[in-house]
């Protein structure tokens, strides 16, 4: 491999070619700690015709690559296998925000971009990107798409998938795909961007992106709502689509678990309310300078939900700091479990109908397959995504990883006779391939594979990560 580490020199040059184990740590674990793997090297090209040639090289080479963005990731999928050949292609240096256009409604990005640096971008043009993540100061707008990332505003705007028009990719064999097209109609052939989106690196690589932008929202309602189970929460979120209409931008959901962790873990957060909750919803109300009904729309929601014995309380935002103290509630939830010990993620949706008697009947299964397991739920009620977190029983994080094949096989079966997913927004990594793969009927997975082998047939992009390996399950 000295030849191939002598040609990716050469291409990128010798200061972005890491191979000391030192200058690859941060690289080849995930944000769990959980999924760590070895790399051949470390490779940060600069530009698309420096990520085509390392493709080229590695190619030539018979190394797979891995591409990594803000490695924020949840399931193993942008870090390397326990093998030690396979180089990891950064695109950490590629953050150049190229145009943006407001009067089309456009940004044009790299794909190192930080998300946050998107969302600053099109703000400084008087325009919003709206997805908005816990990670999203450190996450990158190549992850977000390889992963169709969600987040928060997905209720109103949608998926990644939804936001993008264009794409530049680096193929497998080394050419670029020049997509930047940034037109809303274009049907002139099969959707080849949004066949890029959501494939988590194993179909070429990410290097650019036209991304939607929206009219600004300067103004909000917000407010932290108690419920009493996740059937309060779904009826609520009717009442405030029926109140707020496109308006209603966030619907989120928390069990009284995860915010304990939060105060417990988050310095200064406090409860808002007089009482605890089972369950809270976060219900935001967003819109432009002129919308000056908001704070009347959310307080027709409240009275509703209060008449209709949905909410027993809530605390209304007054002030930008009661909005962002109300939102950290929301966005601590993932580092406080963190902190809190052994956690077991699953990011799973269903339909929104099937949510609350689906938490009513998988917890009963989740302790009786671990007694003391703690069910750390939230997430967002309007699309029918929750993360379903297990932090351990105290002071059983042994118990946990002990159990955690019983427990995560419990939730997918029970997912999939809900007609759900395994896998709503964080995507199948290496972590659920396998089960991914096992879920799905005989013809989408063969569909998949076809795919893959008419973009890489040498199996070198990503390869065990979203589809298992041929052999594998």
């Amino acid at each position: 491999m000295n030849d191939l580490l002598d040609h990716l020199r050469t291409a990128v040059g010798d200061a972005h070619v890491l191979t000391d184990g030192a200058d690859v740590a941060a690289y080849v674990v995930d944000w769990t700690g959980v999924h760590a793997g070895q790399a051949l090297a470390v490779v940060r090209p600069g530009s698309t015709s420096e990520v085509a040639a390392v493709v080229t090289a590695c190619r030539a080479a018979g190394a797979s690559v891995v591409p990594q963005g803000g490695n924020t990731g949840l399931v193993g999928g942008g870090v390397p296998d326990a093998t030690g050949t396979q180089v990891v292609l950064s695109l950490g240096r590629m953050r150049t925000v190229r145009e943006v256009d407001p009067v089309a409604g456009t940004i044009t990005v790299d794909a190192g971009v930080v998300l946050a640096d998107v969302q600053d971008a099109a703000a400084q043009a008087g325009r919003l990107f709206p997805m908005s993540l816990g990670s999203e100061g450190s996450c990158t707008i190549g992850g977000n798409l390889a992963t169709n990332a969600g987040g928060t505003a997905v209720l109103r705007y949608g998926m990644t998938r939804e936001l993008v028009l264009g794409l530049e990719v680096v193929l497998p064999d080394g050419r670029i795909w020049d997509g930047l097209r940034g037109l809303r109609k274009d049907n002139t052939g099969y959707d080849l961007t949004q066949l890029f989106v959501g494939s988590e690196g194993t179909l070429g690589i990410i290097t650019g992106a036209v991304l939607r932008l929206f009219p600004a929202t300067p103004r909000h309602a917000t407010a932290w709502v108690a419920v009493a189970d996740v059937a309060a929460a779904v009826a609520l979120l009717g009442l405030a689509q029926q109140h707020a209409g496109a308006h209603l931008s966030t619907f989120e959901i928390a069990n009284r678990q995860a915010l304990e962790l939060v105060l417990a873990h988050l310095p200064g957060a406090s409860d808002p309310l007089a009482e605890p909750s089972d369950w809270y919803v976060l219900v935001e109300l967003a819109g432009a300078q002129t919308d000056d009904g908001l704070d009347d729309a959310l307080e027709a929601i409240l009275t509703a939900a209060v008449e209709a014995d949905l909410a027993a309380d809530a605390a209304i935002a007054g002030s930008p700091a009661q909005r962002t103290a109300l939102w950290a509630l929301r966005e601590g939830i993932s580092e406080a479990q963190k902190v809190e010990g052994a956690t077991l993620k699953h990011d799973v949706t269903l339909p929104i109908n099937r949510l609350a008697d689906w938490v009513a009947e998988i917890g009963p299964k989740m302790a009786a397959t671990l007694e003391g397991v703690r069910p750390v739920t939230y997430g967002h009620v309007g699309d029918g995504n929750l993360h379903y977190n297990l932090s351990a029983p105290v002071g059983g994080d042994d118990d946990l990883r002990t159990a955690a094949a019983d427990l995560s096989t419990a939730i997918y079966d029970s997912v999939a006779a809900g007609n759900g997913s395994i896998s709503a927004e964080h995507g199948l990594g290496r972590t659920k391939a396998a089960a991914g793969a096992s879920y799905k009927s005989a013809v989408e997975v063969d569909l998949m594979r076809a795919v893959k082998r008419a973009l890489d047939p040498d199996g070198l992009m990503n390869p065990g990560v979203l589809l298992p390996l041929v052999g594998q399950s």
